[in-house]
């Protein structure tokens, strides 16, 4: 069953995950308690779960910091490039939380696992410029959400927030969304599939969003977190039903912890940017430039109703998800 509501999170494509353990120590899973030095006390071993993307350094920021251990909390990494994988990790008890994007979590909810979100994470920017945008080719005739009736417009997933957003970006407008295709595409291969003409318009996030915005032969279609919800979570931390009820002591320490976390990353951005670039092994100056999600704990049942309400309207879901049930509060 696990293995079918995987493949179903994971839109059309599956996506192979080969998770690792980082930090110190292998992971567990098992929220058993462990020594640690320097007279601390013991502390209680967690599993959470990351994708390999800048905002999830935030939980290594946190670590570096200390928050997760004042909190009584020795924190595992386990770092995949898929979110599907890790909720049926999380709903087996191998992963204790993990971090990943909410209509995930709702669709796995919708599918009859028993999912809990923690804490919000990381939220699209509701005005300005956001983190995600849809671009087109300089001299496309496209020229607003309507005119992608009828386009191919790349996606690195369907039936995810990307697709979800357009189609009511372009409803929004009175066009067909059923008539736009999607075609997925991963982030680092869209701008040359733009260019070869194989797509008519690319979905994508940072960095490539301002990589390809900075070449004069593109320009930004527009925002469709911003169009349809803004300020739209893009990452919540979630556990099980049955780890949360069972753990709720430590599960009110992970949500204490989280909460310092990202309030002192949307503080500090050097700092913050300095570990995502530990993260993700990159250069640190490219690292410094990186334009982030607004960090925040603060759980947006608004939004992610709104978002389960859109879900319904697409049949991502089967029926209207209950987030005030989902929600640890």
């Amino acid at each position: 069953m696990l293995k079918t509501v995987a493949k179903a999170l994971a839109g059309a494509a599956v996506v192979a995950v080969a998770l690792t353990g980082c930090g110190s120590g292998s992971p567990s899973g098992s929220g058993g308690a462990s020594q640690q030095g320097g007279g601390s006390g013991p502390l209680t071993k967690v599993t959470v779960g990351l994708l390999s993307i800048a905002p999830s350094a935030a939980v290594q920021y946190g670590v570096e910091k200390g928050y997760f251990s004042q909190e009584g909390l020795d924190v595992q990494f386990q770092t995949g490039q898929g979110g599907a994988a890790m909720l049926p990790a999380v709903s087996s008890g191998s992963m204790d939380f993990a971090v990943g994007n909410p209509l995930s979590v709702l669709v796995a909810a919708d599918k009859g696992l028993d999912m809990k979100i923690v804490t919000g994470f990381s939220n699209s920017i509701a005005s300005g410029n956001d983190i995600e945008a849809v671009i087109v080719k300089k001299d496309s005739p496209i020229q607003s959400w309507k005119d992608l009736a009828g386009k191919t417009v790349s996606v690195n997933a369907v039936n995810t927030q990307g697709d979800l957003t357009i189609m009511e970006s372009a409803a929004k407008e009175g066009a067909d969304p059923k008539a736009i295709k999607f075609s997925e595409v991963a982030f680092p291969d869209a701008q040359a599939q733009l260019d070869r003409g194989n797509i008519d318009a690319a979905w994508v996030p940072e960095p490539f969003m301002s990589k390809m915005l900075g070449d004069p032969n593109y320009r930004l279609l527009g925002y469709p977190y911003q169009e349809v919800i803004p300020g739209l979570p893009t990452m919540v931390s979630f556990t099980s039903g049955n780890f949360a009820k069972s753990n709720a002591d430590t599960v009110q320490k992970f949500k204490k912890a989280m909460q310092t976390t990202l309030d002192a990353v949307q503080k500090d951005q050097q700092g913050f940017k300095a570990s995502a670039g530990t993260f993700l092994k990159m250069d640190a100056a490219a690292a410094q430039k990186l334009n982030m999600e607004e960090m925040s704990a603060e759980l947006r049942e608004k939004q992610l109703t709104d978002l389960g309400s859109l879900m319904q309207k697409y049949k991502f879901v089967s029926k209207q998800p209950s987030v005030d049930s989902l929600l640890v509060k």
